[in-house]
């Protein structure tokens, strides 16, 4: 028999239908007049404040693109300085290379030059000294020659050669 018996809730009355539905009619009331304009206002805030901040990080994403493309133009930028500041470093290197060169090479054909100012002037010295011994030994060897006094000619002959390979000697 129980499930003969059916439950008031399944088959509801008249009545019952009747103040559900005005009770429910009565808090559509009071919420569409009192509480709809509230949450909808919340929520049409809502949905500005979210198409703002979608705006504004449409606008950030574009800015941060900028800001990439002109990043890239200074690091551009700055390879091609670091690029030209490397190549005046070599030049600048080289040129200071080459007058050092220069420097040198003028430095040694002075030097040079020194030394065969030098060497002349030795070698003019000993020429002269050359000089003055062979004139010594001309003076000494006429000398001899004229002090002893020789009546023969071929003893003379005889004897001048006989000086002269003493001399060839010394």
């Amino acid at each position: 028999m129980f499930f003969l018996e059916i439950n008031p809730l399944i088959k509801p009355e008249i009545g019952l239908i009747v103040w559900t539905t005005l009770s429910f009619l009565l808090l559509l009331f009071v919420l569409a007049k009192f509480a709809w304009k509230p949450i909808l206002g919340a929520i049409k805030k809502r949905e500005e404040t979210i198409n703002d901040s979608l705006a504004t990080a449409e606008r950030v994403k574009a800015e941060m693109a900028q800001l990439k493309s002109e990043n890239e133009a200074l690091m551009a930028k700055a390879r091609e300085e670091r690029a030209q500041m490397l190549k005046e470093a070599r030049d600048t290197k080289d040129r200071i290379i080459n007058e050092a060169k220069e420097q040198a090479k003028a430095e040694a054909n002075k030097i040079v030059a020194e030394a065969q100012q030098a060497i002349h002037a030795q070698k003019m010295a000993a020429l002269t000294d050359v000089k003055n011994q062979v004139g010594k030994l001309v003076i000494e060897v006429s000398e001899k020659v004229l002090r002893r006094e020789l009546s023969n000619k071929g003893e003379q002959e005889g004897y001048i050669k006989q000086l002269t390979d003493e001399v060839k000697l010394n």
